[in-house]
């Protein structure tokens, strides 16, 4: 049987956002990206329209991609403090940045020429790039009124290092504004994973020390019991009742098969429950053979409400202790159990003594001990009372009704 006392959780994986969840977030940034870009082409009538289109779709894919890159380096700092996170984005974004916009220069290269020639097709005019990627538009020149040859009007200038530096930066920094948005998308996502996960780990923790609180009130029970059960077999012993002494050997053995073969803050079924005092009560049936009465009321469709383990151990012996002991006549105890308002109400009494006038009252270890262990496993939602009753002695308990599910094999 496992002590949970002693089990050591394992430790859990690192929390991170999903891979999907990243996908999708980084498919939404460029299809949003994708989306404004072509329609401002539209609204601008830049022309060339589905080469401008593919030529787009091209670098929403690359910037995905380098996306993702970004992500397997951010991830390295998933754990670090958000100001060294922040810090990580602004300075790993830039060269990413630059990447992006050097796959759009690539891309979009040819496209400038090209949308100029269709420019200059459109109003009749003859654009041409010389060897050295000077940009001249041909325009007829006239003298005295009538045409003549051609004239050659440089427009731009062959592209220089700088020229290509300058556009590759206006570019870069547009797309790394664009990384820094993703970038701060993607914290979120993760502080609200944390988040989460950090109320699991609470939850478990809780649950943790709930399961050894259980526990060991549980097994404030078993010594209890084993005590008063080895002094009764003593009193048998020497006084020669060495056949009942036999009995109740066998009998506590039976008692503690049946106790030990569930787990110790597992809940059982209120019919083994039931059955369990039963057993007990069989054990100081050996002691007082002639003066303990034993009723057990407990409807069938109550059978496999579940209730904590030797929950009722502490009341039936307070009940032996109290009232079967110290009197010389037969004295009744009663274990039952009903349903009211989806509640389950269990209670134990018995018509001995009571509590004698001017004696003090209160919870003992054992009502204590039941108290407690309901208190753990349902919280405030339950009912204790227990004290004198004309004629005995009574203790309820109402706890929620839960059942066991039946099996379908």
């Amino acid at each position: 049987m496992n002590d949970p006392t002693n089990a050591v959780a394992p430790a859990d994986p690192a929390v991170t956002v999903s891979f999907r969840t990243v996908l999708f977030s980084m498919v939404v940034l460029w299809a949003t990206y994708f989306i404004l870009t072509t329609v401002r082409s539209l609204v601008m009538d830049f022309g060339l329209q589905f080469e401008l289109g593919w030529r787009r779709l091209l670098v929403t894919v690359a910037g995905i991609a380098l996306t993702m890159v970004l992500w397997l380096l951010l991830r390295l700092f998933d754990n670090r403090p958000l100001w060294l996170k922040i810090s990580a984005a602004i300075v790993l974004a830039l060269p990413v940045a630059v990447g992006i916009g050097q796959v759009n220069y690539i891309v979009f290269k040819d496209m400038e020429f090209a949308q100029r020639q269709a420019y200059a097709e459109r109003y009749n005019l003859n654009l041409r790039r010389d060897e050295s990627g000077n940009f001249f538009i041909d325009l007829p020149a006239r003298s005295g009124g009538a045409p003549t040859d051609s004239q050659s009007v440089l427009i731009e200038q062959a592209e220089t290092s700088g020229d290509f530096w300058r556009k590759l930066l206006d570019v870069a920094l547009g797309r790394y504004f664009l990384l820094l948005a993703w970038a701060s998308t993607y914290f979120a996502l993760l502080a609200g994973v944390q988040a989460r996960a950090s109320q699991r780990r609470e939850e478990q923790f809780r649950s943790a020390a709930k399961a050894a609180e259980l526990l060991s009130l549980r097994y404030q029970v078993n010594p209890h019991f084993l005590f008063n059960t080895l002094n009764s077999l003593s009193a048998l012993v020497m006084t020669g009742k060495a056949d009942r002494a036999e009995r109740m050997i066998q009998t506590i053995s039976r008692f503690y098969r049946h106790s030990l073969a569930t787990e110790p803050t597992a809940d059982v079924s209120l019919r083994d429950e039931f059955d369990l005092q039963k057993l007990y009560l069989d054990i100081e049936a050996v002691r007082f053979p002639t003066r303990l009465v034993c009723v057990f009321d407990l409807p069938d469709d109550l059978a496999e409400a579940r209730v904590p383990g030797m929950i009722l151990q502490p009341l039936v012996e307070n009940s032996v202790k109290y009232a079967v002991s110290p009197v010389s006549r037969k004295v009744t105890i009663t274990v039952a159990a009903r349903e009211e308002f989806d509640r389950l109400v269990i209670t134990v009494s018995d018509d001995g003594p009571g509590v004698p006038p001017g004696t003090p009252h209160g919870f003992g270890i054992g009502l204590a001990n039941v108290r407690d262990r309901l208190e753990a496993r349902f919280g405030a939602d339950i009912g204790f009372v227990s004290g004198p009753v004309p004629g005995g002695y009574r203790t309820e308990i109402r706890i929620p009704l839960t059942k066991m599910m039946a099996r379908h094999d």
